[in-house]
């Protein structure tokens, strides 16, 4: 059969299906319910899967029907799909940006126009990808994230059609080539959920087998030619809903998701659509006219729901909003959704003629310009104050790992900087990586004394073997490479290092900066024998410094002279942010405040703590409070101009520390000719 993208081929649309119509009204009140509580549906975020194995389907049954028709027309396959998904797009992007300017910081609109700008070219997946990270912006205050799953369809899109079309044209069986090409995936999904968690995430190949479910049932279902039997399709029903129920309900942030856990809503989905329309729980559930109508606003109603309530999270200053205020936000989103859907989606899906196609990717292209203007500092927010702009380029001030070289190491990669005699491995997590502008200064006005500095971290990863945090299964395997690198006779100085407050000092610090603001005892946890003990409710704390007291102990007895790094004052009152006052709504500025801030008396006595750990393991510390902190305990968060030392509540400032953090120099740098190095 042809398949030319040049002719225009009318496509051949699959017969409309209620029921499908009734498995978006789940896929999308499971998101949007998830989004609003996630207490109330703990694995909702899986309703994305469910989208995606309807797209497959649905593009497929569209594809197949041509190419086995008068031949596919890739121009009109492309003009469809802009005419269904702009429509409601270009207002969601429209109104966010709009309001983005009023009630957004410098920064969080700069980031906004990136989005934009990633959203219109449909790469939104790969931007957020490549922002992940343990500084990535609280993911709840992103008001755009949430189309990342469009950008993936869209890559689906632009690619299957193609692939589809090849496989046809060369006349080979296609059935082998989408199993293979859906496994393939599904094998690099659950390589990465273990050790790129971000990239099993975005990832389009790591995505592709979910989509490509649909598309290997859409061709079961044309070249069967039949219906199920009533027995097998009610069965079928009843499981694959049974399935989708399980995966919404057991399926959480914590588990290693998509991976394996996604089969639950995947085949769930397939078993449903496979089970046709007469099946009862199809006809008289997912085909009802309350869950038709959902599905049909579905799309506008997921596109609406994220930015409304990311925005009432930033004008909570990053708190939670109240229960009737996200739900409000939700009842908003509908409402939206439904004129959505029937003033710009309904008229414009079915209007045909190229003018109507090239003035939609017009306003698209203007979209993604004003975006990338936005990023390139060409326009700036609303909120302009220059007090509010120093507090704000705070947050910005961190380099880490410019200035060195990669190392690698039995599958990781280090970071080194320096040419001395003697290796010093740091390893640990932020706190560490911190130190970093030091050294490279050091590099820079010191030469060749500066020690070959190996920095073996990754933030918001304690270097203490066996404990581990729920969201990142890459961090114990890392440390524990770390390990081995500390073992090896080239390494000579060994420095550990953390947040230590940000672990065990349940009383004070409750968050860890950067990781979903989340509470860092409730995600960390010593394992034991199989057994999790977490930080809080559970005696983790203990048996987790119990563990440092052993690394220490190791590394002394293996002959390397051991440092503990203790940790400077973390928490709210050194935190640039806490210095804007005002609202977003109106105008906001910096508040001045004392140079000094007290330290908290519960990180004071885990300072004593870990100091007396290090003692009786034969370690030396290295303390950053005397060079910090007055000896009536006020410590320094801002010089006399008030320009903050710190980026965030538990980070100094890469300009701060390449300048003053001097405490670290007896051990980045040799001794001077003629003296003896410190054991």
């Amino acid at each position: 059969m042809p398949v030319s993208p040049a002719t225009p081929a009318p496509l051949a649309h699959p017969v409309y299906r209620p029921d499908i119509d009734g498995l978006r009204a789940i896929a999308v009140l499971a998101v949007v319910l998830y989004h609003a509580s996630p207490r109330w549906l703990q694995g909702g975020f899986a309703g994305v899967d469910i989208f995606f194995v309807i797209s497959g389907y649905l593009i497929s049954t569209i594809i197949f029907g041509s190419l086995a028709g008068k031949g596919f027309g890739y121009g009109e396959f492309y003009a469809r799909r802009i005419r269904r998904l702009f429509p409601s797009l270009l207002a969601v992007l429209a109104c966010t940006l709009a309001f983005g300017w009023f009630v957004l910081l410098t920064d969080e609109f700069r980031q906004l126009g990136r989005h934009v700008l990633a959203s219109a070219a449909f790469v939104q997946n790969l931007a957020l990808w490549a922002e992940s990270g343990y500084f990535d912006t609280v993911a709840e205050s992103k008001p755009l994230l949430h189309l990342w799953s469009l950008a993936v369809e869209e890559q689906f899109y632009i690619v299957w059609p193609v692939l589809l079309g090849l496989v046809w044209w060369a006349r080979r069986r296609m059935l082998p080539w989408m199993l293979g090409a859906a496994l393939l995936s599904f094998a690099l999904s659950l390589v990465l959920v273990f050790r790129a968690a971000d990239a099993a995430f975005y990832m389009p190949l790591a995505r592709l087998w979910e989509l490509a479910a649909g598309g290997v049932l859409a061709w079961l279902g044309l070249r069967r030619q039949a219906h199920h039997t009533t027995r097998s399709g009610q069965w079928m029903s009843v499981t694959g809903l049974l399935l989708i129920v399980a995966g919404l309900a057991f399926i959480d942030r914590h588990k290693y998701f998509p991976g394996f856990w996604a089969l639950l809503p995947v085949l769930g989905t397939c078993l449903c659509i496979a089970a046709g329309p007469s099946a009862w729980l199809n006809r008289h559930l997912l085909g009802a006219r309350p869950m038709v109508w959902v599905g049909l606003i579905s799309y506008p109603l997921y596109l609406w729901h994220w930015p409304l309530l990311a925005y009432a999270r930033v004008l909570e200053e990053g708190v939670d909003p109240p229960r009737a205020v996200r739900f409000g936000a939700v009842g908003v989103s509908v409402l939206l959704a439904w004129l959505s859907y029937r003033f710009l989606e309904k008229p414009l899906r079915h209007r045909r003629g190229w003018p109507v196609v090239a003035g939609l990717a017009g306003a698209m292209g203007v979209l993604a310009l004003l975006g990338a203007l936005i990023w390139a500092q060409k326009l700036p927010s609303r909120i302009d104050d220059a007090g509010v702009q120093r507090l704000v380029a705070a947050g910005s001030d961190w380099t880490f790992p410019d200035g060195m070289r990669p190392l690698e190491f039995n599958g990781q990669v280090f970071q080194t900087v320096g040419e001395g005699a003697q290796t010093v491995l740091l390893m640990g997590d932020s706190h560490v990586e911190q130190q970093a502008p030091r050294a490279t200064e050091l590099a820079r006005v010191q030469g060749d004394r500066l020690n070959r500095l190996v920095f073996a971290t990754r933030g918001a990863c304690p270097p203490i073997p066996n404990l581990n945090e729920d969201r990142d299964p890459a961090c114990g395997e890392r440390m524990n490479v770390a390990l081995r690198f500390a073992l090896t006779p080239e390494v000579n100085t060994v420095v550990v290092g953390g947040c230590w407050s940000c672990y065990f000092d349940i009383g004070d610090v409750a968050n860890v900066p950067g990781v979903n603001s989340s509470p860092a005892p409730d995600r960390y946890y010593y394992l034991e024998n199989g057994q999790r003990h977490y930080l809080r409710g559970g005696d983790g704390v203990q048996k987790s410094l119990d563990a440092l007291a052993v690394l220490l102990r190791t590394l002394k007895a293996a002959g390397k002279t051991t440092y503990l790094l203790l940790n400077m004052p973390v928490g709210d009152p050194f935190a640039p942010r806490t210095r804007l006052v005002g609202e977003r709504w109106g105008q906001m500025s910096a508040q001045p405040v004392s140079t000094h801030a007290p330290l908290p008396a519960s990180q004071e006595a885990l300072h004593a703590r870990l100091a007396r750990i290090a003692q009786d393991s034969g370690a030396q510390i290295i303390d950053p409070l005397p060079a910090l902190c007055t000896p009536e305990g006020q410590c320094l968060r801002a010089g006399a101009d008030g320009t903050p030392i710190y980026k965030d509540t538990s980070h100094l400032r890469a300009s701060y520390v390449r300048e003053a953090a001097v405490y670290m120099d007896a051990v980045l740098l040799s001794p001077p000719a003629g003296a003896t190095a410190p054991r």
